[in-house]
């Protein structure tokens, strides 16, 4: 299954994947995230409902807090 993640075309071996998994895969720890799926705004409470498919375009982003 091929995806735009950010940007960059990847290609993912697992398929069907949840938004919860494909975040949880891509190892950036515990900090909160963003996600945006196809330009639609994914709630964290939904992110173990809504699937991933072929050709979706996601843009995650990493809150980080600094001063």
């Amino acid at each position: 299954m091929e995806i735009t993640l950010n940007g960059q075309v990847r290609n993912l071996v697992k398929s069907p994947v949840s938004v919860h998994d494909f975040v949880a895969s891509l190892d950036i720890g515990e900090a909160p995230v963003l996600v945006e799926l196809n330009g639609e705004a994914v709630l964290t409470r939904e992110f173990s409902e809504r699937i991933i498919s072929d050709g979706d375009v996601i843009e995650v982003i990493r809150m980080v807090a600094g001063g």
